[in-house]
């Protein structure tokens, strides 16, 4: 019998505040639709460098007739100085550190360049192209050793990292996923304080029937919990709104659209990665919510 009042006091908060339920549904469905989608942009973002740390190559770019650096000034690299690189990377030092190494001649590199760059054929020849050492380290961030090993070497023109060129890629994503974060969390706090509002109206609404119940005995407990219960259900409406748009952003926006058009490398996140976020959004905004319209309608019963 109680939880059936109970429940027909929750029914009636809910319609007498039809409005600022509509806004706590609102404001927690977007900002948590905000924190699911930082969490799976992260993910995929961790995807991504995953699958270009395993693959990124540290290359050392032998001297060449076009080089210009001070290791350069005799000119192209000498069979003994790519023999001592040979050496060095097959040496006790550096053999631990690398999964496997390859080496293309200058000629090698200049067929290369002209499969990716055709229109320049005719226009340079093997002489000014750089013979090269690919290296794949077995710990990617190792790379460091690499350059201190070889770097300022007579012959070596420049020791590359092809992982820092995706530096910029990595840093707008993850201040993407920052600015997510950070619009979210406003739209939580936000959401908090409408449901706070809320169950205050609502608790003032209904002066008159909580100063009944405890005239006969009712306790604060029995008084509190449609007032919790109403925030709870207004935030839960609006974290499973949130949960479906987040599951059909990955649905259509990631596996019908992105995963077509973008080649990034690493694998997409799919839709069974959103429906493990969508437990995660329900357990913040039920606890939020709970905590928000507890902390409410007990300072308004002391007041």
């Amino acid at each position: 019998m109680r939880v059936a009042l109970v429940l027909s006091e929750v029914l009636q908060g809910l319609r007498r505040n039809i409005s600022m339920v509509i806004s706590v549904i609102l404001v927690t469905f977007v900002s948590l639709t905000f924190v699911g989608a930082a969490v799976l942009m992260q993910s995929q973002v961790s995807n991504i460098r995953d699958y270009w740390e395993q693959r990124s190559q540290v290359a050392i770019y032998m001297c060449a007739s076009s080089s210009t650096t001070p290791t350069c000034v005799d000119g192209t690299a000498t069979e003994e100085q790519i023999q001592g690189v040979k050496d060095s990377l097959e040496g006790e030092t550096l053999a631990p550190l690398i999964q496997t190494y390859t080496f293309d001649s200058q000629e090698v590199s200049l067929e290369k360049f002209l499969e990716q760059y055709p229109d320049y054929e005719g226009f340079v020849d093997a002489e000014s192209m750089n013979a090269t050492f690919w290296i794949n380290l077995k710990d990617q961030t190792k790379t460091d050793v690499i350059y201190e090993a070889f770097s300022d070497t007579v012959g070596i023109d420049e020791v590359k990292d092809q992982l820092k060129y995706l530096d910029p890629l990595f840093q707008t994503l993850t201040v993407a996923t920052y600015i997510a974060i950070g619009v979210a969390a406003l739209m939580l706090i936000a959401a908090v304080l409408l449901i706070g509002t809320t169950i205050k109206l609502s608790a003032y609404a209904r002066r008159k029937e909580i100063g009944i119940m405890r005239l006969v005995g009712a306790s604060n407990r029995f008084i509190q919990t449609p007032f919790v219960l109403e925030g709870v259900v207004s935030a839960l409406i609006g974290t499973l709104l949130a949960g479906v748009a987040v599951v059909l952003g990955v649905k259509f926006g990631v596996e019908g659209y992105l995963r077509n058009r973008l080649n990034l490398g690493g694998e997409w996140i799919t839709v069974n990665d959103a429906l493990l976020v969508v437990p995660v959004l329900i357990g913040i905004g039920v606890v939020l919510s709970a905590l928000s319209a507890g902390f409410a309608i007990r300072r308004w019963l002391r007041t």
